[in-house]
């Protein structure tokens, strides 16, 4: 599993001279919020402050300091001075001066990363990945496969768990797979505010890792694959022979992705999977008293 924390430091390694693009502050309506910050090297680029004309301003402007800083140390070599560091600074609009209509304005903080600062970041960055929520899917089938695609995008630790070797192969390199006889052993170990969804080949073990969520008064989402029938089929077993309540299967969600949209091809029902996994987690993690880091804030 390749983590996003390493894809940083592989960023901060091997591009030379990077600038930090920041923004410093906001108001009004704005691509995104103060705190979020690109990397800018010569030729590279890692992350992104909103796209947009302000981001392509952001990055001519950070590869400007970069080659200024370049120029600047090698005439310091020359003279024996040393210049480490080197700040710019955008206070931008956002309306039609530059071709963008949000109308807020964003100030952007633009300064080299020295060894420093680049520790800062990935420890930062380590941080963030610590308490990303996670989302357990079970089964790597067709939907699994493309579930997992589209959640490698998301800010979330995704888990791959499965009892066939073969159906883990392929999977995107920065979702974490598991091979288990017993993958409803891996919902009881969980961390508290995970999302499970649940898709295997076999409708029996669906309804065993099922049960075992559903016990989990603590998990921001579980859903199942499936229709009608199977849930019916599902409630049945799941009063009777499960122990389970009317109150538990209430927080069941089957079909994943809802019924709304007739189309059962695997990527589009990893698409609505994700965003109702997505919306459960934000909901969750912002309800009263939940358990959440606080927000990350740069150092100036």
């Amino acid at each position: 599993m390749n983590s996003k924390v390493q894809s940083l430091k592989d960023f901060l390694a091997g591009q030379g001279r990077i600038a930090l693009v920041e923004v410093a502050g906001t108001k009004g309506s704005t691509p995104r919020e103060k705190g979020a910050f690109m990397l800018v090297s010569r030729e590279a680029t890692f992350g992104t402050i909103g796209g947009g004309q302000l981001e392509y301003m952001a990055i001519d402007k950070a590869r400007q300091t970069v080659a200024s800083s370049f120029h600047r140390k090698l005439e310091g070599k020359e003279a024996r001075i040393e210049v480490d560091e080197v700040c710019a600074t955008l206070d931008v609009p956002l309306g039609p001066e530059i071709g963008q209509c949000c109308g807020g304005r964003v100030e952007v903080l633009i300064r080299l990363v020295d060894s420093a600062l680049a520790a800062e970041l990935v420890s930062a960055a380590e941080v963030e990945e610590a308490h990303l929520p996670h989302v357990y899917i079970f089964g790597g089938g067709h939907v699994g496969q493309a579930l997992a695609s589209t959640i490698a995008l998301l800010p979330v630790h995704g888990v791959v768990i499965e009892t066939r070797a073969e159906a883990l192969q392929g999977m995107p390199e920065t979702v974490e797979t598991r091979l288990t006889p017993m993958p409803e052993a891996e919902v009881r170990n969980a961390p508290a505010g995970t999302a499970f969804a649940i898709l295997t080949h076999d409708h029996a073990l669906d309804f065993l890792i099922v049960a075992e969520a559903l016990k989990r008064d603590d998990a921001a989402y579980v859903g199942m694959i499936g229709s009608k029938t199977k849930k019916a089929t599902f409630r049945n077993w799941f009063l009777k022979s499960a122990d389970g309540s009317d109150a538990e299967f209430a927080r069941l969600v089957t079909p994943i992705g809802g019924d709304a949209v007739k189309d059962k091809r695997p990527q589009v029902i990893a698409a609505l999977a994700a965003a109702e996994i997505m919306t459960a987690l934000v909901s969750h993690n912002t309800a009263p008293n939940a358990d959440r880091p606080h927000d990350r804030e740069m150092a100036g």
